[in-house]
């Protein structure tokens, strides 16, 4: 060693303790490299550690897309994959709005549209047959106005109807059918209402038989081409004038159908009050080989004039 490299080795300064000074850390082990403003880091620069995927993606454990907790990917239930009472809950509660939803819908269209019917016997055949299901709008007499030839859906204006034989139901059973026929789910069968096609309107003069054996309404006979075949237009005769707010019905099947012809000594005295009037048949519905719409034989009544 020169002089000339002592005096540099003694211009270094040395610790207090006697010891040499460590050498820099960086200088031994260099900084990994990062990615400055305006620099980008090549991929897999920084070690294998950056090439692996980590779970949950970007974001690392514990950041979003992360599961919450093992074994249940989709972070949506317990560790042992269960779904929470809250799901169930909301699930549950989903379900029933829908449920009370159908329910309301159904009540409000046989309140205000159309209501279903079960056809409870012969007595119009052959336009419609015992256990055909039609459906009855509910337009008339509410917003529309009853014309002759509608079939009509009324409520029994008084001892038209024989009492139904005890049903052999349990009472939760007949709970049950009533509730489902006044949400409109199930339909109206015999007890309280029947179906007949209107003949007379307020004022008209209905009178059996001319020398055809035909009906007359306001003084013409009518051709009365509905009526089943083989069914004479009465075998009665009569003659009335309906009152005012009343109706005058008879069967398509005179021959096996107690009409307005039938129940004169009944209250009312064989007219049904417009009010009793529930719809007016505009469908048959079931069974499907008979499905079709029903619509007024205007034609029938063309020539009447108004009383």
């Amino acid at each position: 060693m020169t002089s000339n490299d002592a005096d540099r080795e003694d211009d270094q300064p040395r610790p207090s303790g006697g010891f040499a000074a460590a050498p820099d850390v960086d200088s031994v082990f260099p900084s990994r490299p990062t990615s400055g403003p305006g620099e980008k880091a090549a991929p897999g620069a920084n070690g294998p550690a950056d090439q692996a995927p980590r779970p949950g993606g970007d974001a690392g454990v514990g950041g979003p897309g992360a599961p919450d907790v093992e074994g249940d990917p989709d972070g949506d239930g317990d560790a042992d994959g269960h779904v929470p009472t809250r799901r169930r809950w909301s699930f549950a509660r989903e379900v029933g709005i829908i449920v009370v939803a159908a329910l309301v819908i159904s009540f409000l269209i046989k309140t205000f549209v159309v209501q279903p019917f079960v056809i409870p016997s012969e007595s119009m055949e052959d336009t419609l047959i015992e256990n055909d299901r039609v459906l009855a709008s509910r337009f008339v007499p509410r917003f529309l106005d009853v014309h002759r030839g509608d079939v009509v859906v009324f409520k029994d204006p008084g001892g038209w109807l024989e009492e139904d034989p005890q049903s052999e139901s349990t009472g939760l059973v007949r709970a049950g059918e009533a509730f489902l026929t006044f949400i409109g789910i199930r339909p109206v069968d015999a007890g309280e209402h029947l179906i007949k096609r209107v003949i007379g309107l307020p004022g008209d003069q209905v009178t059996c038989c001319d020398d055809q054996g035909r009906v007359s309404v306001n003084g013409v006979a009518i051709d009365e081409t509905y009526l089943k075949p083989g069914s004479l237009p009465s075998e009665v005769p009569f003659d009335v004038t309906v009152p005012e707010g009343y109706l005058f019905v008879l069967g398509d099947n005179r021959q096996n159908s107690g009409d307005s012809r039938y129940n004169r000594d009944k209250p009312g005295e064989g007219f049904v009050p417009i009010e009793n009037v529930v719809g007016t048949a505009v469908a048959k519905v079931w069974p499907l080989d008979r499905a079709s719409l029903m619509r007024n034989p205007g034609s029938v009544f063309e020539d009447v004039p108004e009383p």
